[in-house]
This record gives C-alpha cells, sequence and structure tokens, in this order.
C-alpha cells in the first residue's frame, strides 16, 4: 500500500475532525487486521500442537509397546484383543457417519483418536501373530455380530437428531470404558495392560468432550454401562494427557 503524505497550511475545525476520524478509522482497521490475524495464527498454533503433542504421543506409545517382553497370552487375553480391536472399529466408523451427517467438528476429531486406538490394539495383535477380525472389512463392516448390530442400532438412533447424535457418542465412550475395565481385570501382559490404559484414559478424554457438548445444548445424559459414580468422577475431573 503507498501512503501519500500533503502538506497542510490550516486546519479548519470540521476538517480536522473529518481529519481525526479518518486516522482514528485506519487505526482501528490496523488494530482489528492485527488482532483478527493474530487469533487467526494463534488457533494453527495450538491445532499443531495439539496434532504434534498426540502423535508423539502415539510414537511413544508404540515405541514403549515394542520395548515390552512377548508374554505367554492367556485365553481372556486373545479374546479381548480381538475384540477390542472391532469395538474400537465400531467408534470410528459410528463418528465418521456422524459427522457426515452432521458435519460437527467433534466427530471427526474423535474418529480421528479411534484411528489410534485401532492401531494401538492391531500393534498387539501383530506383535503376537494373531488375526485382524477387521481384516478387509470395510466402513461399518464388522466380523463381530453383536458390533455389527450395535452399529446399525447407535448410526439409526444418531441420526435422528444432532442431540442424539451427540447422545450416542457418549454412550459409545460409556461401553469402551466398562468394556476395557473389565478386561483390564482379566490380562497381566504388560504391553496388553499398557494399551488398555491409554485406551481407557482416552475413552474418558472423549466422554467428558461429548458430555459437554450435551450439557451446552440443553441436553444432559445417564450412564448406560458404567456406574452414576463413575460417571460422575470422569466428567468432574480434568481432561488427561493423551487421546
Amino acid at each position: 500500500m503507498k501512503l501519500e503524505i500533503h502538506s497542510v497550511t490550516c486546519i479548519t475545525k470540521s476538517s480536522f475532525s473529518s481529519h481525526h476520524l479518518k486516522n482514528t478509522t485506519m487505526k482501528k482497521y490496523f488494530i482489528s487486521t492485527a488482532m483478527t490475524v493474530t487469533l487467526f495464527l494463534s488457533v494453527i498454533f495450538v491445532s499443531c500442537s495439539k496434532d504434534k503433542d498426540n502423535k508423539n504421543a502415539n510414537n511413544n506409545l508404540n515405541s514403549q509397546v515394542n520395548n515390552l517382553p512377548s508374554e505367554p497370552l492367556n485365553t481372556d487375553e486373545r479374546t479381548t484383543l480381538s475384540f477390542m480391536r472391532e469395538e474400537e472399529k465400531l467408534a470410528r466408523d459410528v463418528y465418521i457417519f456422524l459427522y457426515n451427517k452432521w458435519a460437527l467438528t467433534i466427530f471427526n476429531n474423535i474418529s480421528s483418536s479411534e484411528q489410534s486406538h485401532m492401531n494401538a490394539v492391531v500393534q498387539l495383535l501383530s506383535k503376537y501373530n494373531l488375526p485382524d477380525p477387521v481384516g478387509s472389512n470395510g466402513y461399518g463392516i464388522f466380523s463381530n455380530p453383536v458390533l455389527q448390530n450395535l452399529y446399525t442400532q447407535l448410526t439409526t438412533q444418531g441420526s435422528v437428531s444432532l442431540p442424539d447424535a451427540l447422545k450416542v457418542g457418549a454412550t459409545i465412550e460409556d461401553l469402551d470404558i466398562y468394556d476395557l475395565t473389565i478386561a483390564l481385570t482379566k490380562v497381566d501382559n504388560q504391553d496388553i495392560t499398557l494399551v488398555y490404559n491409554n485406551l481407557v484414559k482416552g475413552s474418558r478424554n472423549h466422554l467428558r468432550s461429548f458430555y459437554s457438548n450435551i450439557i451446552n445444548a440443553g441436553g444432559t445424559y445417564t450412564p448406560q454401562y458404567i456406574t452414576q459414580a463413575e460417571f460422575d468422577a470422569i466428567i468432574n475431573s480434568p481432561m488427561e494427557i493423551g487421546n
């Protein structure tokens, strides 16, 4: 932008007011623009920082799993690994469906976290040379018939309204926490315990996020799987590091 400076020999009261108004307007414009740019850059920085933190956390988990010994598997460990791989897929697939339906960012963000959870479980399956129940199954397709039926129920419920979709999100995380908590009582391998603890931590964070959105939308949610006391303890505690 080119600025032109003119010499002024006489400034009347009216011309001074006009000149002052223009300068004030221009000053406000530059301040507003600067604030907008600063806010934009801050959003980018926070978003990139969060993505970087999550990526570093995932890489750190992968490294820890690889460094822990491969121990003999009991029947429950084999069963839960297969089931949790598909249950995390259930969460991812339902959230992708709901994001495509409602275009609400929370579904897109958390579906990415669920993909990380799927990756963590498949790493264990690979480490122990166990078959992957997901295989080449596409979105919304499951080997486990219970999870297949649940996918249909949840996507149908989440299609009714946006508040219903948010409650579906809370329900999925409620179920994940319940199943992972039980699984943790049946496994003793260090690497499996490590991954399950990370998954349940992520599910607690997701539940907090969905519940906050439900409340902001004027709704409420009653836990269907974990106890009310467990639910209250989660939503009344801060977000934990990790996804």
